[in-house]
């Protein structure tokens, strides 16, 4: 008959300091993540500070990035249907998505 081996699952301490010991996991613990409470309030980690002014962008970055999108779409769409002089023309299209992407950039400067 096969022998049953020892669990190799041992409970590590990760809160645990250099020169502490390694305390087993009692029996009456729960199984699978067991989180030990930390001792300290800071825990050893570098904790960010907490920026006490917002940044706010002016009312023109949302309305130029909101016209750069639709602009853009507008002209692709409009070159697609063939409402533009001279559509379909692939200059329209390059155009519209020069537009789209300036619309993309100005949304990433939205705060």
């Amino acid at each position: 008959m096969a022998e049953k081996r020892a669990s190799s699952r041992r409970y590590v301490n990760k809160t645990r300091r250099p020169g502490e010991s390694i305390q087993a996991r009692p029996a009456s613990a729960p199984r699978g993540r067991v989180t030990p409470k930390a001792t300290s309030t800071t825990g050893g980690r570098y904790t960010a500070p907490i920026p006490k002014e917002y940044k706010v962008s002016p009312i023109w970055v949302p309305i130029a990035m909101g016209s750069l999108l639709a602009i853009g779409m507008l002209v692709i769409v409009l070159n697609y249907i063939g409402l533009l002089p001279a559509a379909p023309n692939n200059w329209y299209l390059l155009g519209g998505l020069g537009l789209i992407t300036a619309g993309f950039i100005v949304a990433t400067r939205w705060r």
